[in-house]
């Protein structure tokens, strides 16, 4: 359906005589900041920890719009179709990695210039504070035992949930009843409401929530305890056949058209670099669980193809998708 949506998208929607002028210093107006998620999830939160920081490197304002739908579809399409000036930038985290394997859109973030990954977080699965369940052991058997009752928060195919569930099913059984949001706020809001039993969650949209008593850590996404949450199991506890996908996490990044001028994409790079690299934005990383990477150019890309290498193959082997990476031209890890 989404493609459907967008196929009458025109992502030649720019003209040449759309680019800045050779003599124009760049930024010459206020930049949109889209982010493909809902206020209050991890992309939201981190964008807006790092933008300040990066305005005083650019010296210039960033108004950050959430532009939610079809895990992360509609905001990263919107970007490819604004003109290539540098004045819109793409806030965004893994998705896009996914789409073409999960036939939700075609591109994917090669068709992108990537200005800065940022960095790589941990997944969590969280629970309400009164849930019955306090562990990934407790939770797996009432799944069991009741198979497809149990209530689990999703942002859409391809989002992280999604992924975790995936590779979950593919060591063991966990059959559920799937209940979408727009990203991993409204799915907390929701546990807090009591109308979710559990939800994957990236540790940085989950930490303070569950720090704070308000939500419960079952199991945090690694074969090793994470010291930003002392005292959650690691999942391979309760599932050591996990292992094999380990490790990984969802990351953070920024993107913009790859026709946008190279002043542009220079000052960007440049900025997204020294703001990353300020002592209180690394410190809000590690705080949160996250691990700072700060990669640009070749660095970037080779992660972006090594990520997208294990987790397409991942779901693959999973089942979770009848698509081969390998027809995508998409190389096993």
């Amino acid at each position: 359906m989404i493609k459907k949506i967008l196929a009458g998208i025109t992502l030649g929607a720019a003209a040449a005589g759309l680019v800045l002028p050779a003599h124009a210093e760049y930024p010459q107006r206020n930049i949109q900041a889209v982010v493909p998620w809902g206020a209050g999830g991890a992309t939201d939160i981190v964008m807006r920890s790092l933008i300040p920081h990066v305005e005083k490197e650019l010296g210039g304002k960033f108004i950050i719009n959430n532009r939610t739908g079809g895990t992360g579809v509609i905001g990263s399409n919107y970007v490819l179709t604004q003109r290539p000036d540098g004045h819109t930038v793409l806030l965004a985290a893994e998705n896009a990695q996914l789409y073409p394997l999960l036939g939700l859109a075609e591109f994917d973030y090669g068709d992108f210039h990537t200005i800065n990954i940022i960095g790589q977080n941990a997944a969590v699965i969280a629970a309400p504070a009164d849930s019955p369940y306090n562990s990934m052991a407790e939770l797996l058997a009432a799944a069991k035992d009741k198979p497809s009752t149990l209530r689990m928060g999703v942002t859409g195919a391809g989002g992280l949930p999604g992924s975790v569930h995936a590779m979950i099913e593919a060591v063991d059984d966990l059959k559920v009843r799937e209940v979408t949001f727009a990203g991993d706020g409204p799915g907390i809001t929701a546990m807090l409401g009591g109308h979710l039993d559990f939800m994957p969650l990236s540790l940085i949209a989950a930490k303070e929530m569950i720090t704070s008593g308000k939500l419960k850590g079952l199991a945090v996404v690694s074969a090793e305890e994470n010291p930003a949450l002392p005292g959650v199991a690691p999942i391979t506890d309760a599932l050591p056949e996990m292992k094999k996908f380990l490790p990984w996490g969802p990351f953070w990044g920024v993107w913009v058209r790859q026709d946008t001028p190279d002043e542009a994409k220079q000052k960007l790079s440049e900025a997204f670099a020294k703001a990353v690299a300020k002592d209180e934005f690394q410190s809000f990383l590690t705080k949160m669980g996250a691990l700072p990477l700060n990669l640009s150019g070749d660095e970037a890309k080779q992660y972006l193809d090594r990520w997208q290498s294990v987790t397409t193959w991942s779901l693959y082997e999973a089942g979770a998708t009848q698509t081969s990476p390998e027809g995508l031209g998409i190389p096993k890890p």
